[in-house]
């Protein structure tokens, strides 16, 4: 199932079930209004409108957000140093957050801003916490794309990474949250312009999906709508005013926004 939150011309915002064919244009989906949130039963209220009719938002507002830095080989060459031995966290507010077709804002005290493209795990249960590894994937509600937009120039100086991956509309996720998927082996692809710069498999992740949600679990409650980036493939590079990036992963869709100046 995929579930999307969205806009009505009416500027309603609700949840809803996105209904057609996966794979196929816009114009041939609808999506179907879900009572309350997807945090439960899914019941409908029989409200439906197409697709291009309504504006599509991010797929949920977290309460937080866990990133995982250095988690493909091919991204810890690129960057230098070594894989870490356990997962590398770290968080990006809420307020980073935009959805799909919104802008990435470039701040006027960075000159290297770049793009990540990331498969993001959303957390369905309540309370998850200490979670066991085999039963780490029944936690989740399902999967969504993000692109961790990082100051690559701010997080080399500050020596920590708050600042480089917190400024507002720094996590464009979406376009959908996909329900039911298997994490192990997804194709992962970065667009700018048009031109493919990352281009890559979620089989190559160094610390696959469970044992991230397993690990993240174990250091703090994860609540119903958290997410976790999994990490980004090598090929990461900068964004300029004007252009547009598009990150697809495979059996979800394509995460697509467009770069401007604040």
């Amino acid at each position: 199932m995929r579930i999307a939150r969205f806009a009505t011309p009416q500027r309603q915002v609700l949840f809803g079930k996105v209904e057609g064919e996966p794979g196929a244009p816009v114009d041939a989906l609808t999506v179907a209004a879900i009572e309350e949130h997807p945090f439960g039963p899914i019941r409908l209220t029989g409200q439906r409108w197409a697709l291009p009719d309504v504006r599509l938002l991010a797929p949920l507002l977290p309460s937080k957000i866990v990133g995982v830095g250095k988690n493909y080989a091919g991204h810890v060459s690129e960057m230098g140093g070594e894989a870490p031995a356990a997962p590398l966290l770290f968080l990006k507010p809420p307020t980073a957050v935009i959805g799909p077709n919104d802008p990435i804002r470039l701040p006027v005290d960075t000159k290297e801003v770049h793009f990540e493209g990331e498969l993001a795990v959303v957390v369905g249960a309540l309370g998850a916490r200490d979670v066991r590894r085999e039963r780490a994937l029944d936690t989740l509600l399902g999967f969504t794309v993000a692109n961790d937009v990082t100051a690559r120039d701010q997080q080399r100086s500050d020596g920590q990474w708050t600042r480089a991956k917190g400024h507002d509309s720094f996590c464009p996720i979406g376009p959908w949250i996909e329900t039911v998927l298997d994490p192990a082996d997804l194709g992962i692809r970065t667009e700018l312009d048009g031109q493919v710069k990352q281009d890559s498999r979620t089989s190559l992740l160094l610390h696959d999906v469970a044992t991230l949600v397993s690990y993240v679990s174990h250091v703090m409650t994860l609540l119903p709508g958290d997410m976790i980036l999994t990490g980004t493939p090598a090929g990461v590079g900068p964004l300029a005013a004007g252009q547009t990036v598009s990150v697809t992963v495979e059996g979800i869709g394509t995460l697509t926004n467009t770069v401007r100046t604040k």
